[in-house]
């Protein structure tokens, strides 16, 4: 093949990919956009949408309790000591997430079947000032404090995640009497009983244990 010839089939070749790269530009723009929404929210906490999967850890396989340290949302300190030797419900959230809004209810339904059980709840948000967690507080009648992690750095959600990947909004943990994390849902709880049924589970254990 002369060298003439060589670099005109080259050039062509050049065109067929430039012309393929703009025929599938459109599929490119269409799968940025499907993912911008989540990441737009999250731009501020690093978090993204969750889809509402869960895991258990067994007993055995938990990491060291997590130890912690913030100030809620009326200026209280609150450690991770106050909560050892009870079952925790930990949920991270901030105002204008749709799930955390949505979710609401259910997580104050659960609170009302087990505070008196031994199990406190606690919220960390992620994303707001005091005054929007108090609004958010009032709105939904949310009857425990929450820590504002954003004013401390993100202490918070960087100790559990130390322990357990912590990458979407709203997540919920249940730590066990220790302070080890027995549960995560990623995303908005699927009701209440979801969350009863691994409080249910997190206490039977240490019973039997």
């Amino acid at each position: 093949m002369s060298r003439g010839r060589a670099v005109a089939k080259k050039w062509r070749l050049q065109q067929l990919v430039g012309i393929g790269a703009v025929l599938l530009l459109p599929l490119g723009l269409a799968a940025c956009s499907s993912s911008n929404e989540a990441l737009v929210a999250a731009a501020d906490t690093g978090f993204v949408a969750g889809d509402g999967s869960s895991i258990s850890i067994p007993a055995s396989e938990r990491s060291a309790p997590v130890e912690f340290s913030g100030t809620d949302e009326n200026g209280n300190t609150i450690t991770n000591a106050e909560f050892l030797g009870n079952i925790t419900v930990v949920n991270f959230w901030y105002a204008g997430c749709a799930p955390c809004r949505a979710e609401a209810a259910d997580l104050n339904e659960a609170y009302a079947q087990w505070h008196g059980e031994g199990v406190r709840f606690l919220g960390v948000n992620t994303r707001d000032q005091a005054a929007q967690a108090k609004q958010f507080a009032a709105e939904f009648d949310v009857p425990y404090a929450s820590i504002m992690d954003v004013a401390d750095g993100r202490a918070v959600q960087s100790a559990f995640a130390g322990a357990i990947p912590l990458n979407a909004v709203p997540t919920t943990l249940v730590l066990d009497r220790e302070g080890r994390v027995a549960h995560r849902i990623l995303g908005q709880i699927a009701g209440a009983s979801q969350l009863s049924t691994m409080i249910k589970e997190t206490a039977a254990e240490t019973a039997g244990s």
